[in-house]
């Protein structure tokens, strides 16, 4: 047409309008039928999966900590318990300004120093993500208060934590120990062991002693809840729980009140006393003094606390009585004797004349006696009752180092006991042999002869010399000292004994044996170094007193207290065990610097005797003059 009019095709138009509508139609249809598809398969195929991850976002798996065993004497008097308290506690991973959160806390709940320094010193041991106290053992009010202000904190929240506490503070730290938070030492070592998965949830572990050594008793069994959470991860009801199981009780072998007693005694002194029953090897007290309080590390001690502790010159952290390795001194003499007796060096009947001194021939060098003048005539009974050092430094020559060596060895020196905790030194016996390791050079005679009165060398634990002691008492029979008398199940309540290994007992003659213990009952006769503490005893007991020298003395001087700065004064060691015909304790008992054996080992060894034996209450020792020369021993 020429008029300017197009003249459209209704009929194509229409048809093309179709055509895109079913276009459109059947894009609609794919995208529709690939979105059930996909709905299909979510929530079909993998409903379960899906279904797991939405109950996780709703649901959460909470470990649910079990109850730490307790910890008793062997009359039922609680050592280590658990309390529950309620804890402040901060999640530092969720908080930008910790000193400002910290701050602003303290307006709502007293926040001490203490409890900062010890926050911060957390916080360096710990995970970003971990939860933190800041605060523990909160009063009800303190509840109260933060409760009206949680709003405020949404990093930190109230937990009801268990607690363990000791309630005899110092008096059990060393041999009990502490719980201390885990580290990642910790951590390491729960991994090699395959327990990791067990102490989920758990902020604790044993660290030294008993806690320590016995912690695969004591931790138990963790259990889990199933915990319905909101949106902001709070609890709201539990769905269900698998309880956890309580470790397991302890029942010890220790007597409280004997240790108290004998913790006492020392008064102002630092020292060490083990005792045991020579019968089975029950340890029925076991002394370290200083002690610290253990509590101190249950929440994890502050900076301040912790280098008191370790800068203290007493050393309080210090086991004297596990890792203590002192010159045994004169202590050692009965087992020389012993050893000429068996060797057949020595004849009970073999006397010699002790000016005062000893000297080899050929050899200008004298090695002195403790008492000047000597002591005259010396046979071996006579040797021990006044601890004549003449007589052992001839028998130490004669003997030679590693006859010494070989026969004291059996009873135990320059060894561990094999006690049921961690960390025991083992001394030094030395042979030949060892001081060539040690030091590359030749042993000399005059070596030997320091040791035949137990310097030099030679060093033993408090623990080894209670266990020697412990073997000669009950006549040779090797007992391995224990401090576990029975592991209690959580559940049943029965007592479990624990197998202990057995050792084979020391083939000494009888009439040897019986002549050295009667010479150890004399000595707490008139005549004997400890004398005056064996005065007015209602039952007979045997024992051995030792000096032993912290500093060496100048050729040509002789050893003052008075002119020695105390620290650097004598040890004083007594070993003992009574009664002495059928002896159910033996004891050693070794005071640091505390001058000589019978002016203090002896007296504090007779009290706590008094006490085990007759129940007398005893009196703490105090610092006073030396003994005199003749009683120096």
């Amino acid at each position: 047409m020429s008029n300017g009019f197009e003249i459209r095709d209704s009929e194509l138009e229409l048809h093309q309008f179709r055509a895109r509508l079913w276009v459109a139609a059947g894009f609609v249809f794919v995208m529709f039928g690939l979105l059930a598809a996909r709905f299909v398969y979510l929530q079909v195929v993998k409903y379960d999966h899906y279904h797991t991850l939405a109950e996780a976002n709703r649901i959460s798996i909470v470990p649910v900590v079990p109850n730490r065993g307790i910890i008793t004497d062997r009359n039922g008097v609680g050592i280590a318990h658990n309390y529950s308290a309620y804890t402040l506690e901060i999640r530092p991973g969720r908080v930008d300004d910790l000193e400002k959160l910290i701050n602003e806390l303290a307006a709502v709940v007293e926040i001490a120093p203490r409890d900062r320094r010890r926050f911060r010193r957390l916080l360096e041991e710990s995970k970003n993500f971990e939860s933190l106290p800041i605060r523990t053992r909160l009063t009800e009010e303190e509840i109260a208060r933060f409760a009206a202000n949680r709003y405020r904190f949404p990093a930190v929240e109230i937990n009801a934590r268990p607690f363990r506490e000791y309630p005899h503070g110092e008096l059990f730290a060393h041999v009990v120990g502490y719980i201390g938070r885990i580290n990642e030492r910790d951590v390491k070592q729960l991994e090699a062991a395959e327990q990791l998965s067990n102490y989920r949830g758990t902020d604790h572990i044993g660290k030294v002693g008993i806690e320590q050594s016995y912690e695969r008793h004591l931790h138990g069994t963790t259990g889990m809840a199933k915990v319905e959470i909101d949106a902001a991860g709070r609890a709201i009801r539990s769905l269900s729980r698998v309880a956890p199981i309580s470790g397991n009780n302890l029942v010890l072998t220790l007597d409280a009140r004997l240790q108290e007693v004998a913790y006492n005694t020392f008064g102002e002194f630092r020292g060490a006393l083990v005792a045991i029953d020579p019968r089975n090897g029950e340890v029925l007290a076991f002394v370290s003094k200083p002690g610290f309080d253990p509590n101190l590390f249950v929440d994890g001690i502050d900076a301040q606390s912790w280098s008191e502790l370790i800068n203290s010159p007493d050393k309080p952290m210090t086991n004297r009585a596990l890792h203590g390795q002192y010159p045994p001194g004169s202590t050692i003499k009965p087992f020389m004797a012993l050893a000429a007796l068996t060797l057949g060096k020595r004849t009970p009947q073999y006397t010699i004349n002790d000016p005062g001194f000893f000297t080899l021939p050929g050899v200008s060098h004298q090695w002195r006696d403790w008492k000047k003048g000597g002591h005259g005539a010396v046979d071996l009974h006579k040797s021990i009752v006044v601890s004549c050092d003449t007589y052992y430094y001839g028998l130490a020559n004669d003997l030679g180092i590693d006859n010494i060596h070989n026969y004291l060895s059996q009873f135990g020196f320059g060894a561990r006991t094999g006690i049921d905790i961690e960390g025991e030194a083992i001394g030094i016996l030395p042979s030949q042999q060892w001081k060539q390791r040690r030091f590359k050079q030749k042993w000399f005679v005059g070596d030997t002869i320091s040791v035949g009165i137990g310097q030099g060398y030679m060093t033993a634990t408090p623990l080894q010399l209670a266990h020697a002691t412990a073997i000669i008492a009950n006549g040779g029979n090797v007992v391995r000292p224990h401090l576990v008398q029975h592991v209690q199940d959580s559940r049943t309540l029965q007592l479990q004994s624990i197998a202990r290994p057995s050792a084979p007992s020391l083939e000494i003659r009888a009439d040897f044996l019986g002549r050295v213990q009667n010479a150890l009952v004399d000595v707490l006769r008139p005549g004997g170094t400890a004398a005056r503490s064996g005065a007015g005893a209602s039952y007979p007991f045997a024992g051995k007193t030792g000096t032993s020298q912290v500093i060496a003395i100048k050729p040509g001087e002789r050893y003052d207290a008075a002119k020695v700065h105390e620290r650097h004064r004598d040890h004083a060691l007594f070993i003992a065990y009574a009664p002495a015909e059928n002896p159910v304790i033996a004891l050693a008992v070794l005071v640091e610097n505390g001058g000589s054996g019978s002016s203090t080992a002896a007296p504090i060894a007779r009290q706590v005797l008094d006490y085990y034996l007759l129940g007398r209450d005893p009196q703490p020792l105090r610092r006073g003059k030396e003994e005199p020369d003749e009683h120096r021993d």
